[in-house]
């Protein structure tokens, strides 16, 4: 979008007209950020997204069209946010950030809907589709939020097996009692357990914080409850250890205090 190239422009100084100048202006975002606090990379990403590098030609080629105000064909406009994309990964590699992925939002379902109703998601999403992006950087922690309940059977398989996947919060329209409840348990019986951040809100107004959080603590409680003290028979204390590092302790330990 021009106004997206010209924030860029704006804050970094730079007009990129290759693939070099776009990342050395994304690596000046980068720098700017990590120097003033910044504890991750973050971006929501549409279902049929499925990153993987492209080709110095191909990137070259797609930066000098989109910076010259040229419309990119759908092929072309996937190269381009694959550059990007990868490039990101390849910063988060170099800061030593976190990189967050929220998968499988649809843009723009319900053209009526006011600002945020508008937006749905798709069973068609894997996380297939990103197993190039996990074995590429081993060193980059990848917190990654899903919207289904298909989906995040998905994510606990993946954060069993690979080492760089953690499971991230309950997102969007994953955020409803029952699916949390659910989603938790299955995550506490199989995924390591530094290995989960139980819950964040990208919420728009602060005090819907306490209700939030309150909401997911009653229902980790019951969950910690029901599974270890009762159906393992752990002490309360054991448990409530293992309840401040999914709330608190990981959270530190992945994005730093």
């Amino acid at each position: 979008k021009p106004e997206v190239r010209a924030r860029l422009t704006k804050a970094t100084g730079d007009s990129p007209s290759n693939a070099a100048s776009l990342k050395d202006a994304i690596g000046k975002l980068f720098q700017h950020f990590k120097s003033r606090g910044a504890r991750a990379c973050a971006i929501s990403l549409p279902p049929d997204f499925s990153p993987e590098p492209v080709g110095v030609g191909t990137s070259d080629e797609l930066v000098s069209k989109v910076f010259s105000g040229k419309e990119l064909n759908t092929d072309e406009a996937r190269g381009l946010s694959n550059f990007v994309f990868w490039t990101l990964a390849e910063y988060c590699a170099e800061f030593q950030l976190p990189f967050d992925l929220m998968i499988g939002v649809n843009r723009r379902v319900y053209e009526s809907g006011v600002f945020q109703g508008q937006d749905l998601y798709d069973k068609r999403v894997s996380l297939i589709q990103y197993k190039r992006l996990f074995n590429a950087f081993p060193q980059v922690k990848f917190p990654i939020s899903v919207l289904s309940e298909t989906s995040n059977q998905e994510l606990v398989s993946y954060a069993w097996i690979f080492p760089n996947v953690i499971t991230s919060g309950h997102w969007w329209y994953s955020n409803i009692p029952t699916f949390i409840e659910k989603d938790c348990r299955s995550r506490l019986q199989a995924v390591p357990m530094t290995k989960q951040i139980g819950y964040y809100s990208d919420m728009y107004k602060l005090e819907f914080a306490l209700p939030k959080f309150a909401m997911y603590r009653r229902i980790l409680a019951k969950v910690l409850a029901e599974e270890f003290v009762l159906g393992r028979s752990w002490s309360v204390d054991r448990a409530v250890d293992l309840g401040r590092l999914v709330l608190r302790g990981n959270v530190e330990t992945i994005f730093g205090e």
